[in-house]
């Protein structure tokens, strides 16, 4: 992917996460809207700058070939990801909203549940969408 692409991916993400993950958020602690959004986007700066590091990491190590990447390969994506993203958020998470470490370690096992399948399904469907896209313009 292009320096362009990854931003692109990178926003996309990261905003239709914030769509998703807000309402539930404030469902799931019953937090208000102000302090779940203000938490979310410092969780969502953390991973846009840790989600442009990993990925290119792993194309560098796995190539860049990314539709040719098996489920299980998806997996261990998605997993070593949500791994560095608990590291920085949980203790930002107990700062924040002033929880307890078990109680912060539930929030965190739910929400890392809920990231792992939405990376996983979103960034199969921006490759499947990518690679229409590129064939598409060489098409034409």
């Amino acid at each position: 992917m292009t320096m362009k692409e990854r931003i692109i991916h990178m926003i996309l993400f990261e905003a239709i996460a914030l769509a998703m993950f807000v309402p539930l958020a404030m469902l799931a602690t019953g937090n208000g809207a102000g302090s779940m959004t203000a938490l979310s986007v410092m969780l969502s700066l953390i991973a846009m700058v840790w989600n442009f590091i990993y990925n290119w990491g792993f194309d560098c190590c796995f190539g860049d070939e990314r539709l040719a990447r098996t489920f299980a390969m998806r997996l261990a994506h998605g997993a070593g990801f949500e791994l560095g993203m608990i590291v920085t958020s949980f203790p930002i998470i107990m700062w924040m909203l002033n929880l307890d470490f078990l109680t912060v370690l539930l929030m965190d096992i739910g929400a890392v549940t809920f990231f792992f399948f939405y990376a996983i399904i979103f960034n199969w469907a921006y490759d499947l969408i990518r690679a229409r896209r590129m064939a598409s313009a060489a098409n034409t």
